[in-house]
């Protein structure tokens, strides 16, 4: 049986598990998919690994394609979601309104999690350099429970080691028992966007080019929407 190599983002995983199985009936083949933040990923294709559907964010896109691993031709636009914060459902939800606000509420937690930057992640990276921005990084990581690399903030919130998480809103959301509170606030809002592509030294680009062109389908966008990203 063919198999197909996916390198996938965890913000789109819920989506994505989904579509797999369906796909592998249609098309009579299985996949080998591996999971994680876009950066690694790239890390281990430029050293030499091979997919045939590469689906990162739009920074590791624009590498692959730098070096020659992704074609115009096959670059598709498949979806983004924001950054946000989430508390164990049924919790107080704090004051996310304004920045100032957002900010207040960071200081007062007792504790919270966000991807550690070291991991790759869009929405870790970016909560670090807003917390050195701040001038409150060492105040603030002091109280802070990193998940491992690839995992879920919201999964601290269900056992008491995070007050607040903040991550993708589509990674939040694959913890069920938690209540989203929002986005962050005004010029805080910030976006990642996923792109898919064919790998140039994959092995089936036709069945990869098939794959995308599922992934972009008017079922999948309803999936992409049901789970709390925005479909391209």
């Amino acid at each position: 049986m063919t198999e197909l190599k996916l390198y996938c983002t965890i913000a789109t995983q819920s989506v994505v598990e989904i579509l797999i199985p369906r796909f592998e009936a249609a098309h009579r083949c299985r996949f080998s998919v591996v999971w994680n933040t876009a950066p690694p990923m790239v890390k281990r294709l430029q050293a030499g690994e091979r997919g045939d559907v590469l689906l990162l964010n739009k920074a590791g896109v624009e590498t692959m394609k730098s070096i020659g691993r992704l074609s115009d031709s096959s670059i598709q636009p498949i979806a983004s979601v924001a950054a946000a914060v989430a508390v164990k459902a049924g919790a107080p939800h704090p004051d996310l309104s304004t920045p100032e606000s957002f900010r207040e509420t960071l200081l007062k937690a007792r504790s919270l999690c966000y991807s550690h930057p070291e991991a790759g992640g869009a929405s870790g990276i970016y909560i670090a350099r807003l917390l050195q921005q701040w001038g409150i990084e060492r105040e603030i990581n002091a109280k802070t429970r990193f998940p491992p690399p690839a995992g879920l903030c919201a999964q601290l919130l269900l056992t008491g080691e995070a007050e607040l998480a903040i991550q993708q809103k589509s990674e939040l959301l694959q913890v069920e028992g938690i209540d989203i509170v929002g986005p962050l606030p005004g010029d805080l809002h910030f976006v990642t966007h996923f792109v898919a592509g064919v790998d140039t030294q994959g092995t089936h680009p036709a069945l990869a080019k098939a794959f995308i062109d599922l992934l972009v389908s008017p079922e999948a966008k309803a999936l992409f929407r049901d789970k709390g990203l925005d479909p391209a």
